[in-house]
């Protein structure tokens, strides 16, 4: 059960510090939006390359970006463990997430609230990870959308029918009480940002994992 805070909810003057605040957690979540896939604006290459620099943990870059074939290599390139790209922006899925496991980034796809899995599930092999959003992206602090849970459902049974170690992520309004239905429904990666760093992070964190761990699939 892997727990990654996302930087959204940190301070952004202190970036360096944030960070350190959640070493013991497993990847640190940096979302990339740029005001036209979603209508917000959040940081780019620079900071990620910055951030490589100074995070404990391995970086886990969500773009949240159009043209995520052009510009998702540069993440990779800048030292990203993980970059996952949206499904309803990429052109060519595939190509692009063999690009990033060559360059040597785990390749990750993600997955709106209201679009389907079902035309993924057979390219499974071709990802690490798949993130399924449970809010709509663009904003952090919003409620967690139970209706995503049958997805994760599919994806866990995809995945163990074809012996695949594919992180099954969810993102979007993950608590303590939210985190218990994400792993009962096949969930073993999970996103939290204003619960992580709203208390003492390493509380939370610690929290959120025996929470799911208590609820494994």
């Amino acid at each position: 059960m892997r727990i990654n805070p996302s930087i959204l909810a940190a301070d952004f003057v202190n970036f360096e510090r944030e960070v350190g605040r959640i070493a013991t957690a497993d990847l640190v979540h940096v979302d990339i939006m740029d005001n036209h896939f979603v209508p917000n604006l959040t940081f780019g290459l620079p900071m990620v390359e910055r951030l490589q620099q100074v995070s404990p943990i391995p970086l886990d870059v969500h773009l949240m970006i159009d043209d995520p074939d052009r510009w998702a290599p540069g993440f990779a390139e800048a030292g990203a463990f993980s970059v996952t790209f949206h499904a309803e922006a990429v052109r060519d899925a595939v190509g692009l997430a063999r690009k990033l496991r060559e360059i040597g980034a785990r390749a990750g796809i993600a997955v709106k609230p209201g679009t389907p899995i079902e035309p993924y599930l057979d390219l499974l092999p071709e990802f690490d990870q798949v993130l399924v959003m449970t809010v709509e992206p663009g904003f952090g602090g919003q409620s967690f959308l139970e209706s995503t849970m049958p997805k994760l459902g599919l994806l866990r049974q995809a995945a163990s029918r074809s012996g695949l170690d594919v992180w099954l992520q969810v993102d979007g309004g993950v608590t303590v009480d939210t985190i218990v239905i994400a792993a009962e429904a096949g969930a073993d990666t999970f996103v939290a940002g204003s619960s992580v760093f709203r208390g003492e992070p390493a509380e939370q964190i610690a929290e959120l994992r025996a929470a799911a761990e208590a609820h494994v699939h």
